[in-house]
């Protein structure tokens, strides 16, 4: 199978999906951000690195996806190829940081790659306002996440509402973040758990 954690920066993912595998035995892929080259550039000049920024990230998820298409066993991914595109390239390209060119190439790309690609057996969405974003992000303290603009993160929000309820094609399930602490409260973690099982597995009735 193929399980993947969505939702907005600072809304857990990362957590989630460590936490995840760890209990179901599931192998766990994370975006690349420690080894992203174009990372720190793109905050600190949104407009001038948003295609390499895209790119990069669109390669990198498409190469996770062959990976998966050939794997004999289940993988949990932290952020899907789809959201990518769909909220932060879309995100990007409304504010005016991508050219017309940049992002009809861009797209091009991705279609290509859809060719050979599956939606995952499931998506988990982390729902979370924007003062749980925030709150989360300054806890984590990476330098150049600090000086976020507040409509950046709302701008993503509603581009994840738009894509999650309007756009996306594949199963999806829905937990409200806000309301849950699921790294530090272990009756929080077993409701998602509870919750997974019945919609993959069918072992509970909810």
């Amino acid at each position: 199978m193929y399980i993947a954690v969505s939702g907005n920066i600072g809304s857990g993912k990362s957590t989630l999906t460590q936490m995840l595998a760890r209990h179901y035995g599931w192998e766990a892929r994370f975006e690349a951000v420690s080894d992203n080259p174009y990372l720190e550039d793109y905050y600190r000049d949104i407009q001038r690195w948003s295609f390499n920024l895209e790119v990069f990230f669109l390669k990198e998820r498409f190469r996770d996806l062959l990976a998966i298409a050939q794997a004999d066993h289940t993988i949990i991914q932290d952020r899907s190829i789809f959201e990518g595109v769909y909220v932060f390239m879309e995100n990007n390209r409304d504010m005016g940081n991508l050219s017309d060119r940049d992002y009809a190439t861009y797209m091009e790309l991705f279609e290509q790659m859809m060719s050979v690609v599956s939606y995952p057996d499931l998506m988990i969405y982390l729902r979370a306002s924007v003062p749980h974003l925030v709150g989360n992000i300054q806890k984590r303290g990476r330098d150049y996440e600090q000086t976020m603009q507040l409509e950046y993160l709302e701008n993503l929000n509603r581009r994840y509402e738009d894509f999650i309820y309007k756009m996306y094609r594949g199963r999806v399930m829905v937990i409200e973040k806000d309301s849950l602490d699921f790294q530090h409260n272990p009756k929080d973690f077993a409701k998602i758990v509870d919750r997974i099982d019945q919609t993959l597995f069918g072992l509970f009735e909810l």
